[in-house]
C-alpha cells in the first residue's frame, strides 16, 4: 500500500519533480492528475517564470 502522505522538505521543485512526487502517492494516473489540478487551482502551487511567480489556470 502506498503512503498517501509524503514529507516534503524543499521549497522549490521543478514541474517534473512535482509530478513525480504526486504520482508516487496516488493510486493511478487519474488520481494524480486530479491532485495536480487541485494544487494548481487552489493556488498552493505556483510556477516561477523569469523570477516572477505565476498561477496556473487549468482549462477543461
Amino acid at each position: 500500500m502506498k503512503n498517501p502522505y509524503k514529507k516534503i522538505n524543499r521549497k522549490h521543485y521543478s514541474l517534473g519533480e512535482l509530478v513525480e512526487i504526486v504520482s508516487s502517492c496516488a493510486r493511478d494516473s487519474k488520481e494524480a492528475l486530479a491532485a495536480l489540478v487541485d494544487l494548481f487551482e487552489s493556488g498552493r502551487v505556483c510556477v516561477q517564470n523569469n523570477g516572477r511567480l505565476k498561477r496556473i489556470k487549468v482549462g477543461a
